[in-house]
């Protein structure tokens, strides 16, 4: 990956902090944080939403995946301040925030612990906490883990997530369309896309090439309190897009959290799935770009 460039930073407890930069290195710099399971290498197969819009694209890997050191039992508030250090080490002062599913909770925590570095947010199929209804309206594979995190049983749920890591190391994609076997038509469109799979095939492995406890870990942060999100000090404006028929993160759960933003708008789009962000990366930036 010739146009992907890495950086690290180590905190001041001992962990590495990992990241990429990809889209156009001297152009304008925007966060994107990557779904559950993610990492740095968590990008796009076809970067031209980001060249044609002059986008130095910075993916920020959480802790206990892909190089990122592992911190047990985190919440969202320790990825937020690892966010913050890496605009400082960059130079960076302020910038735009966007991403999906799993990163949602993230990108909320740091615009409401660190507001003044965030010019505006876009989340695009994020994860919301749930009631046990919509546990069980999701694909079958996240509504076992879920019932597990929910239940704090880390033992369990850590064999579910090893056997599923051995099957996608294995074969990225067959595994993952496993995983995915009851996700709607248009997620499934968007996986049979042969360069959206060796992407995402990639930012797996990278993912979880470490083990699962970072995944345990983020499980268990994103179906806990969220008691580190504070969710009325995020000042910044946050476009929320959304799919009626997600079933990574079902729309109602999203609506609840919606509610509880200052300054939000919540987009319900049709004909697409959980995959929301990969198929309408354009025009979500557009959006995001124009409010900053």
């Amino acid at each position: 990956m010739d146009d992907v460039h890495e950086g690290r930073l180590v905190r001041p407890d001992g962990r590495t902090v990992a990241w990429s930069e990809s889209g156009d290195e001297n152009g304008r710099p925007v966060f994107r944080l990557p779904g559950t399971p993610g990492s740095r290498f968590s990008l796009r197969h076809d970067q031209g939403p980001w060249l044609e819009r002059g986008l130095r694209v910075i993916t920020v890997e959480r802790p206990g995946f892909g190089a990122s050191t592992r911190l047990p039992g985190r919440g969202f508030a320790e990825h937020a301040d690892d966010l913050a250090a890496i605009l400082d080490h960059l130079g960076i002062a302020k910038l735009p925030v966007y991403g999906g599913s799993g990163g949602g909770p993230h990108i909320l925590a740091f615009a409401g612990r660190h507001p003044e570095r965030v010019s505006a947010c876009t989340i695009g199929g994020g994860a919301a906490p749930l009631t046990d209804e919509e546990v069980h309206e999701q694909v079958d594979f996240n509504a076992t883990c879920d019932g597990l995190a929910r239940q704090g049983d880390a033992d369990a749920l850590r064999a579910v997530l090893e056997e599923a890591r051995t099957a996608i190391l294995a074969d990225p994609l067959a595994g993952f369309r496993a995983l995915m076997d009851t996700a709607p038509p248009q997620d499934q469109a968007i996986m049979a896309d042969p360069a959206w799979q060796a992407a995402h095939a990639r930012g797996m492995r990278e993912a979880l090439a470490p083990g699962v406890d970072g995944w345990v870990d983020e499980m268990l942060a994103i179906d806990g309190d969220w008691h580190d999100v504070d969710l009325a000090s995020v000042t910044s404006s946050v476009t929320w897009w959304h799919s009626a028929t997600d079933r990574n993160c079902p729309l109602s759960s999203a609506r609840r959290l919606a509610g509880h933003l200052p300054n939000v708008h919540l987009i319900i789009e049709e004909g697409v799935g959980h995959l929301v962000a990969d198929d309408g990366e354009g025009a979500m930036l557009d959006e995001l770009l124009a409010r900053t």
